[in-house]
């Protein structure tokens, strides 16, 4: 029991930091080039956990090594895309909750994918999901800002790396794996700044570079190591649970911040996604249950 609380706790921790890393990449980017930053907060967040997993990455088989850099690469043009949409974005929060579908649009992928048909507790959640991304978007014209629907397109991404990089744990420790995938992102990252941005000095001042710190250290290194230990000690369900969260946290530090607020509608748009992540979870434990028992 103390194992799991402690689990727990170490979950609803990298939850908290994950929705600090949206508030300090909107504070970097105002003065910092977007993809340059995710290049180097990945590359340097990868850095801080390679002593952590140094000796399990040296006994790696080559091949294992260069299948984690290219999932890895599809994480990075997701968190490109991500950034991208955070830099048009007037809404964090709204851009939090919709990125935590991935975890809904992970299933589906997994049928063409792996041929494994998603489970009755998707179809039932999907639903009300869609319900939740329709008061998002339903204005005169019903359509999808631009924002939104690279939001969107990053979750699917996220969740086309979930799936393949579930296949990759098989061969791989948690910890050296996301440190290998956390230099492929900062990789990816780079290389599209180089071709893509211009630098200059003018973002090295105090507070971007606290901003920037906050995000290398906390939002990306202390996070993924608090998620890797806490998956360890609780189910994937619970973990599960716990990981919605993120948004609602978002949501809170951007109205702090930012001052940020959100209309009545899509307020409860936002309510109906979160629903839909929380149902889709405890369908899915029921499921489990069932299964179980026959």
């Amino acid at each position: 029991m103390m194992k799991t609380r402690s689990g727990e706790q170490l979950i609803l921790g990298a939850t908290l930091f994950a929705a600090l890393g949206w508030v300090a990449s909107k504070q970097v980017i105002q003065t910092m080039p977007a993809y340059g930053f995710i290049g180097l907060r990945f590359l340097l967040a990868g850095i801080v956990l390679l002593p952590l997993c140094y000796k399990d990455l040296r006994r790696t088989q080559p091949v294992t090594l260069l299948k984690a850099l290219l999932v890895g690469s599809v994480l990075g043009v997701a968190l490109l895309i991500w950034i991208y949409s955070i830099s048009i974005s007037e809404n964090l929060a709204e851009g939090a909750f919709i990125m935590s579908l991935a975890m809904l649009f992970a299933p589906l992928l997994a049928w063409p994918l792996y041929k494994q048909k998603p489970k009755r507790s998707f179809w039932m959640a999907l639903p009300i999901a869609i319900v939740g991304m329709g008061l998002l978007s339903l204005t005169a014209s019903w359509q999808l800002a631009t924002s939104q629907l690279l939001f969107l397109i990053s979750a699917l991404l996220l969740s086309f790396h979930f799936n393949l990089n579930k296949q990759l744990t098989q061969y791989l420790k948690s910890l050296p794996l996301v440190c290998i995938q956390l230099f492929s992102i900062g990789l990816v990252g780079i290389v599209v700044s180089f071709f893509t941005e211009q630098w200059s000095t003018s973002f090295v001042d105090s507070h971007t570079l606290l901003w920037f710190g906050i995000s290398v250290l906390f939002a990306t290194s202390l996070r993924y190591v608090l998620q890797t230990q806490g998956q360890k000690k609780v189910s994937t369900a619970n973990a599960s649970v716990i990981m919605i969260l993120e948004p609602v946290w978002t949501l809170l530090l951007a109205m702090v911040i930012f001052g940020e607020q959100l209309e009545p509608q899509k307020m409860l748009g936002c309510g109906f996604i979160l629903l839909s992540l929380f149902m889709y979870r405890r369908w899915e434990q029921k499921l489990a249950m069932v299964q179980v028992s026959s």
